[in-house]
């Protein structure tokens, strides 16, 4: 029995690790043929030999030439581009992302450059590639459940919310732009997920026990990399052809739970006059 994505050909930026990386594992099980983008040359090499058929590009996605190569290599291969998942992206926290009033020059640009300079260079090389084939496609992009439902406490890093939620202005605006020519652009919205780029979560007890009641289901936890595949295998099939300009939110419930901070005792007062 062929696969959702039997024989098509999908670019994963940031396909390395994490959340790509189990991605293209997903997309290989329903056939895809894939080129794989990370800027570790080992960490590539590794998944390329864990991803039997796929072919690998090492650049940086904040370069403009590092999405025209890998798409170059999907056409030079596979005779085509059907679809682009863009994943690469991260925390700009080190570098001085935070709250507004804290956020530095530095922070800002940095974060912005990671998450949003690098999803344009690849959704521009993408359309570039299949408006010359004239024959549709789907772009799939990574924002997050922080773009529109914010978590002050623990997770106030604003130009992160900023550069997720610029994620799906673009990706709504060429969702409606490239409609008639049959060129799908959707998104997903992930919440906290278990991976290596969320680890100041995931060993802050304090978080994670917000977690347990902000996203719920499943016993309220992380999410796995797999709970976020087959929306993105969906996302990149013809089962979605008729779906454009949306936002699935994987976020284990996030979206749309309170969530529950932990409630310091109550002291009583005495009179010892």
């Amino acid at each position: 029995m062929e696969g959702r994505l039997h024989k098509k050909s999908i670019v994963i930026i940031g396909g390395t690790g994490g959340l790509g990386l189990s991605a293209a594992h997903a997309c290989a099980a329903e056939g895809a043929n894939l080129v794989l983008v990370g800027r570790d040359e080992t960490r590539l090499a590794t998944a390329l030999q864990d991803v039997a058929g796929a072919r690998g590009i090492v650049g940086d996605a904040m370069e403009s030439s590092t999405a025209e190569r890998a798409i170059q290599e999907a056409v030079q291969h596979f005779g085509k581009l059907d679809g682009l998942y863009h994943v690469a992206g991260g925390s700009g926290r080190r570098l001085g992302d935070g709250p507004l009033h804290e956020i530095t020059d530095e922070g800002w640009q940095y974060t912005i450059d990671l998450n949003l300079r690098s999803l344009f260079y690849a959704n521009r090389a993408a359309i570039r590639q299949l408006l010359e084939q004239g024959n549709g496609g789907s772009v799939v992009n990574m924002s997050s459940v922080l773009a529109d439902s914010p978590s002050p406490k623990y997770f106030a890093t604003h130009t992160y919310a900023a550069t997720k939620a610029g994620a799906i202005g673009l990706t709504r605006a060429a969702a409606a732009y490239y409609a008639p020519q049959s060129i799908r652009f959707n998104a997903v919205a992930p919440a906290l997920f278990a991976t290596p780029l969320a680890s100041r979560a995931l060993g802050d007890p304090a978080i994670m026990d917000y977690v347990a009641s902000k996203q719920p289901l499943d016993g309220g936890r992380a999410g796995h990399p797999q709970d976020l595949d087959e929306a993105v295998v969906f996302l990149l099939s013809d089962a979605a052809r008729f779906m454009t300009g949306q936002v699935l939110q994987i976020d284990g419930g996030w979206s749309v739970t309170e969530g529950q901070h932990p409630t310091p005792p109550v002291r009583l007062q005495t009179d010892n006059s």
